[in-house]
Formats: structure tokens, C-alpha cells, sequence
């Protein structure tokens, strides 16, 4: 049955290679953080059961950014409120985390769009668009390559 099989998987692979090989490693987002810039967006690709955002927001709190971080978790109708957040963070220097992309298909072309015209001359220097994602076809392919 398709439905069992990745715990089917996830159970050979922990009894015959190790725990260590199923477990989700942890994201050292200072590094990501180092590599980024404010016409990149940071790209959590979703598996089930895991969640950044717990991370992140530790990463916030580091850096000082904690109160400059605003998130949204997107999904029906949440598009014109996360291109607001997006257009005033870029002005402002903020960070914006938009959650589960994945829910909002129908927006993705929206979102492809405000990050190509971000413009690296007219960006904020500390801007940074955090986004998560479950693996699906209607994510754009132009984000995942320039992110």
C-alpha cells in the first residue's frame, strides 16, 4: 500500500543503517544566514513533521530580529496580506516567514513575481524572506533555484 510505505522505509532504514539516518538533521541558520542576501529568499523544503519555525525564531531572538520577524501562515485569501507584509519589510528592513507555501497554490505566481522584481539597489539591506514549503509541483521552479 502506497499510504505505508515511507514508514515502511523509515523502519528498514533505522533497523538495518541507523536512527541517525532517518532523524531530520538540524539547520545551522546562522550559516544559511551568512549565505543569504535580500533578493534570495531561504527556502525550507517540508518533510512531515517537521517544523522551523521553532528555529527561527530562537535565530530572531540571536540576532536582535526578534521584533522585527513577522509571519504568516499562507492559505485561502492570506495572499494580499503576505504582499503587503513583503513589500514594507523590503522598504523597512524586516524579515517576513511565510508558512506552508504550499497551501496557497494559487498564489505561487504572485510570489514568483514580487521576488524577480525585487530590485538590489532599492531593497533594504537587512530584508530577508524566510519561506516553508511541502515538496509540490505548483511551488515555483524560479524560486527554488535562486533561493
Amino acid at each position: 500500500r502506497p499510504d505505508k510505505f515511507t514508514n515502511a522505509m523509515q523502519d528498514f532504514i533505522a533497523k538495518n543503517v541507523g536512527e541517525q539516518f532517518i532523524e531530520p538533521q538540524p539547520t545551522d541558520l546562522s550559516l544559511v544566514y551568512k549565505d543569504s542576501s535580500p533578493v534570495t529568499p531561504l527556502i525550507f523544503v517540508l518533510s512531515v513533521g517537521t517544523d522551523p519555525a521553532a528555529d527561527l525564531y530562537a535565530f530572531a531572538e540571536e540576532m536582535k530580529f526578534s521584533k522585527k520577524l513577522t509571519a504568516i501562515s499562507l492559505g485561502q485569501g492570506q495572499g494580499p496580506r503576505a504582499e503587503a507584509m513583503m513589500r514594507s519589510a523590503m522598504e523597512r528592513g524586516r524579515w517576513v516567514f511565510f508558512q506552508n507555501c504550499h497551501l496557497a497554490p494559487s498564489w505561487m505566481s504572485s510570489l514568483e513575481q514580487l521576488i524577480e522584481n525585487i530590485d538590489a539597489d532599492k531593497v533594504h539591506r537587512d530584508f530577508r524572506l524566510w519561506l516553508t514549503s511541502m515538496p509540490t509541483p505548483k511551488f515555483p521552479v524560479s524560486i527554488l533555484q535562486n533561493g
